[in-house]
């Protein structure tokens, strides 16, 4: 079937994006796989990650659903664009139907996007992770892509004003190798593995993102443990259950 929407819907975003003069560095990239199913893995930063996720699949012409929270469905501008785009919509409370729904995709060659972190990270650490991206991928016989994201939290993010001023921002990805689960490996080893890998890879986009002159930097969009002033996890988690 023809997809209507969402090449153009990727075409207005990159249209938006050079206007803002936001500077891509995509490393990685041929690790997609170019066909067959795949589940891709990433840190989840600022609301528009699945934007930037999804960038990283375009060198290999592939598109990605992505699984995202049942009120994004619900909103009269998002809601049909993401249905048109088949994107798969997660009631919490009935995630089996979102899990099936995925699962079919998978072994239909599609490429699902997952945040197994679930929320965004107002700390911009990893959080521990859900399994689920890792069981999909068992069930379905299929690889996970591990991918990172830096810089995204800049834009617009958890708890900060949206920033889409030409402001020349750099956002970093980073796509790393197939994870591919053991025979027999139960998904808890395998979502241990995976974290791994994305925090390496975030650790690489870190340290190749461009520096800011100090008489320009703002702190809060660096974690504690790098010197900026963004809550650490355990302030994170409060703020969360608060």
């Amino acid at each position: 079937m023809a997809e209507l929407v969402y090449p153009p819907v990727i075409g207005v975003a990159r249209t938006f994006f050079k206007a803002l003069d936001i500077r891509f560095d995509i490393q990685g990239a041929e690790n997609v796989p170019k066909r067959g199913g795949a589940v891709l893995v990433s840190n989840h930063i600022g609301y528009l990650d699945f934007i930037f996720t999804g960038f990283a699949a375009r060198p290999a012409k592939r598109l990605v659903r992505f699984m995202a929270k049942e009120s994004v469905f619900r909103h009269k501008v998002s809601g049909p664009l993401m249905r048109a785009m088949k994107h798969i919509p997660v009631d919490r409370e009935q995630g089996e139907h979102a899990y099936q729904h995925a699962l079919k995709a998978l072994r239909s060659g599609e490429i699902i996007g997952v945040f197994p972190e679930a929320t965004i990270s107002q700390s911009f650490t990893l959080k521990s992770f859900k399994s689920g991206a890792a069981r999909l991928a068992q069930e379905a016989g299929v690889p996970l892509l591990p991918v990172a994201l830096w810089g995204t939290q800049r834009l617009w993010t958890k708890g900060q004003k949206r920033d889409f001023g030409r402001n020349h921002l750099p956002i970093t990805i980073r796509v790393g190798e197939t994870v591919h689960a053991e025979p027999g490996e139960y998904a808890a080893s395998v979502t241990r593995r995976l974290r791994g890998r994305v925090q390496e890879l975030l650790e690489a986009a870190q340290r190749a993102y461009p520096g800011v002159p100090r008489h320009e930097q703002d702190t809060w969009w660096q974690p504690a443990h790098l010197g900026g002033t963004a809550p650490t996890p355990a302030e994170a988690k409060a703020l969360g259950a608060s």
